[in-house]
This record gives C-alpha cells, structure tokens and sequence, in this order.
C-alpha cells in the first residue's frame, strides 16, 4: 500500500456525504457500543464471495445484484424480506437458464441504510432542514427533531441487519431454496402476469430436468446444490464510522474485513483517490466495488484500481457502470479497452437504475422501465463488440407490488404512480418489472451464447 493503513486512518482524509452529529459523546458511546458487538458476517463468508466473483470476471460466471434503494426501520418485516429474496431467486433462476452458467446472488440487504445526497439541505414551504441521509442518520419525517443525525440509530440498523441475516440465512440454507420449490416462489400479484407464465414455462421445464436427475439419484438430499443457496450481502459503505466500529481482524489470516457486509462499494459522489472512503475500503479485505458514471475516464478507474486492487487480485474489484444507454455507447468501449490493455481482473456490472431517473409532471421521482432495459442492452452489446465478459447487473428493487418506475407489461403510468409509491429514497423496481428484465437478459445472454457457440464450431471446420 502507498501508505500505511489502519480501520481509522480514513479520519485523517477529506470526507464527502457525512453527517454532523452535534453529540460526540454519542456518538464515540455508539461506535465503543458497535466495536464490541458480534460481527454480521465472517471473513470465511467474504472470501467465498471473492471466489465466486472470480469466476464472473473470468466469464464463467453471472453476478445478480439487487435489493432496496434504502432500508427503512419502519417497513422492516419477514414478509418484506423473504419477497425480495424470492424474486432474487426467481431471477436467478431466469438468467441461469439463459446464461448456462452460474448466477452468483448480492443482496442490497442487511445493511443498505445510508443514501448519499445530492445538497446537505431541503427546503420545503420556506422551512430549511438537514437532508435526509437514510434511517441510520436520521429520520424522513420533514421537522426538526427528526433531522437531526443520531449516533443511536446506527445501533438499531446493526440490530435490524442482524435479524434480517438471520432470515437470509434460513431461508438460503434452511430449505426454502430448493430447487424442488421452484413453483412455490411465485407472489400472489405475478400470478396472471405475462411474467408469470413465462416464469411458470420454465419452472415446469425445471421440475422436469428435477425428476430426471432424481432417477439418477441426484436429490435434494444427495445434492446440497439443489437444496440450499448461497446469498451474500452488500451496501455502499457511506457512514464510515459505522463500517470501522464492524472492522475486524480475521483470526485466521491476519486480515482486516469489514463484517458490516460481504461486499461493499464506494458511490459516485465518494469515489475521490484522496477521500475518506477509497482509504478506509483499500484496507480491508472484502470484495469492493466502485460506481462509474458518465464523466469516469480510463485515468480514474486506473488510478482507483491502484489504490484498491495493487495485487490485481481476481474477484476483489466490481466496477458498475451508471451511465445511461446513449453515454454508456460512447464511454464504456474505451474504458474496456484501457482496463483489457492493463491487464486488470475486474466484474464488469450495469446499474441501469441511477442514470435514469427523472420526475415526473406529478413531482413524484421516478425511473422508466424502457430506459433501464435501453442501458442493460447497450451494455451487453458494448462489451460483445469489445470481446469482454458483461459479469453482471445491479438492480434498486423490491418483493412488493409497488408503483415506482413507469413502463413494463404492467404499463405504470405517471398517473398511477401515487398508488403505491412506498419507496423512502429512490424509485424501485417492482417485482413484475424485475422478473421481466431478467427474462429480458436472459434472451440476450443466450442469444450471444448461441453465437459464440456458433463461432465456435465454424472456427473448428
């Protein structure tokens, strides 16, 4: 490393997006509180992750990142947990079919509380106040007291990640993945959903590859694979002192983690070389990532690589692209390029959500389903014509049936969005709309399969 490192070293660099706590005593009570807690994941756990996103970056692989755009305490329930969960399977299911590889599963779970900002303040109705910065900082409710940041609120979202752990590791490992409950999966509302049926074409198609391997004696009880999952965690890592006071030293390699979450990212607005963020996550172990948007040159991924890649480890770095499909078109070939010239072991993944949100003549913010799939497609077909692997996609979705982003079979309208538009930050997929951009994909993938395959075997004659 440039510099030597330390789980506090971070504190001595210039900081974006950080709130101003007004009692430090809190907030030095709430870390001390945080540091001698049990920690949300294990080292072990990290580098499985680290394993299987080396595979993606090899391109024998497929990552699926998705979850809330920003968890609340007041919409923490199962029921919300385990929806979101099982859209994630249902779509990993979908692009396992098209891709015929592996589909690795990131949740934007346990622990995706904090949301940059775009001003430090919002007024509404001549009232300034503090900007709402997620519910680990403070409160949503436009007044005063609820705008204040709050060192105890970092506890209750340790403390709500916790428990929602708990139940992804039940649900991943206890049974409720089998594969044999594939049709079990559905949600009441994609029922009669042109999703729907499609998803229950190929359930069918599954359930019958099922009971062919299980005359083999391939079962759920023979074959682990097929009973239970592994589902791993992420966030952007924002509130540095919540991610030093879950900073620990693995006991069996000597390295530091971030047991916080396995995978952590760096957002647009955080990524500066000489920040705060880029040198508390180059210093632990975790599998990271870093988002790039439409003004990311070649210097700058190279220059963060640097930071937090020296050893050009595969599996450890993750770069999402945020673009827009029409910037992405422009930009993302000679960032490919400069990265392949390099040498340099990256997932390449598309967050086709942030780069296209706009508000709609009814003030609510928003996100059209058509500009989304736009970017997902432009972005498989950049990195065809470069020859790279297009690793993975990253999603702001949610199990529930709720009326965020316009557009999809579903035909949300800017009228409807007021039906239920729940969302504290961001608008988010719903699942209809996020089933139905897995199939999407998964045409793509096994269209550029087929292709490849047909090359393949031309080549050999």
């Amino acid at each position: 490393m440039p510099e030597s490192w330390s789980p506090n070293s971070w504190r001595a660099k210039p900081i974006q997006q950080v709130p101003t706590y007004s009692d430090q005593a809190r907030l030095a009570e709430a870390e001390r509180q945080l540091a001698s807690s049990p920690p949300l994941v294990f080292a072990g756990e990290a580098r499985r992750l680290e394993a299987s996103l080396a595979r993606v970056a090899e391109g024998r692989a497929f990552v699926l990142q998705g979850g809330d755009c920003a968890e609340s305490f007041a919409e923490f329930r199962a029921d919300t947990i385990r929806d979101t969960f099982r859209v994630m399977l249902q779509m990993a299911v979908v692009l396992t079919y098209g891709a015929a590889m592996p589909v690795v599963k990131v949740g934007r779970m346990a622990g995706q509380f904090a949301k940059p900002r775009s001003a430090d303040t919002e007024t509404v109705g001549g009232v300034t106040l503090p900007s709402y910065r997620g519910d680990i900082v403070n409160g949503i409710d436009f007044t005063a007291e609820a705008r204040i940041p709050d060192p105890d609120r970092m506890v209750r979202a340790y403390n709500q990640s916790a428990a929602t752990l708990n139940l992804l590791r039940a649900f991943a490992q206890g049974g409720y993945a089998d594969l044999h409950k594939v049709h079990q999966w559905t949600l009441g509302f994609l029922a009669g959903s042109l999703q729907g049926k499609l998803y229950e074409d190929l359930a069918n198609r599954l359930s019958e590859t099922l009971a062919f391997m299980g005359a083999c004696g391939m079962t759920s009880e023979t074959t682990p694979q097929i009973r239970e999952t592994e589902f791993f965690t992420s966030h952007e890592a924002l509130l540095l002192p919540y991610e030093q006071a879950l900073t620990r030293v693995d006991s069996t390699s000597g390295d530091w983690y971030d047991c916080s979450a396995h995978m952590l990212w760096i957002g647009e607005r955080t990524r500066q070389p000489d920040g705060a963020h880029v040198e508390f996550l180059r210093g632990v172990k975790n599998p990271i990532g870093f988002k790039a948007g439409p003004g990311t040159s070649g210097d700058d991924i190279l220059r963060l690589l640097d930071l937090l890649n020296p050893e050009n480890r595969p599996g450890r770095m993750t770069i999402i692209t945020r673009m827009g499909a029409e910037i992405l078109s422009e930009r993302l070939p000679a960032l490919i390029r400069t990265v392949q010239r390099e040498g340099r072991s990256v997932v390449w993944s598309c967050d086709p959500m942030h780069a296209n949100t706009v508000k709609a003549a009814s003030g609510y913010k928003t996100r059209p389903f058509d500009r989304i799939l736009a970017e997902a497609r432009a972005f498989f077909a950049v990195h065809k014509a470069e020859g790279s692997h297009a690793g993975g996609v990253h999603f702001e979705m949610t199990g529930q049936d709720v009326t965020e982003c316009l557009g999809g079979t579903m035909a949300i309208t800017e009228d409807g969005l007021a039906d239920r538009y729940d969302t504290h930050c961001d608008p988010r997929l719903n699942a209809t709309q996020a089933l139905e951009l897995a199939f999407l994909i998964a045409d793509q993938l096994k269209a550029d399969r087929q292709q490849k395959r047909a090359g393949a075997h031309a080549a050999a004659q």
